[in-house]
């Protein structure tokens, strides 16, 4: 399973577990069958609301890695900047970063998730 399915399996779980829509079959691959409408927002919202640290997932890809309770290492953003497609210099971490969060918020998006436009741009 790639970190984007990680990160789409914890995100519709979550709203699976919070009595929201079903959460994707782990067999079903990203991008074939869109995902049901799971407000990503309320869903990372939520999460927020329970953990102990401030994390500012609206921003921040390695902190939207951490509240879903993922490997947010330089290793793990790079293999899932790979996995997405980045061209950009994966040496220049900060640019990558921010690339990786739109990236993950438009693929949420594409998949059934409702993503606000603010995050998508």
């Amino acid at each position: 399973m790639g970190i984007f399915s990680k990160i789409v399996s914890a995100i519709f779980g979550s709203a699976n577990a919070a009595g929201g829509s079903a959460a994707p079959s782990a067999s079903v691959p990203v991008g074939s069958t869109p995902l049901s409408d799971v407000d990503v927002a309320q869903v990372m919202s939520d999460l927020a609301a329970k953990n102990k640290e401030k994390l500012d997932w609206k921003k921040s890809i390695v902190d939207l890695m951490k509240l879903l309770g993922l490997d947010s290492s330089i290793g793990a953003r790079k293999e899932l900047a790979t996995e997405l497609g980045y061209k950009g210099d994966m040496n220049d971490s900060a640019s990558m970063n921010i690339w990786l969060h739109k990236q993950v918020m438009q693929k949420l998006a594409a998949n059934g998730g409702v993503v606000p436009a603010d995050l998508k741009d």
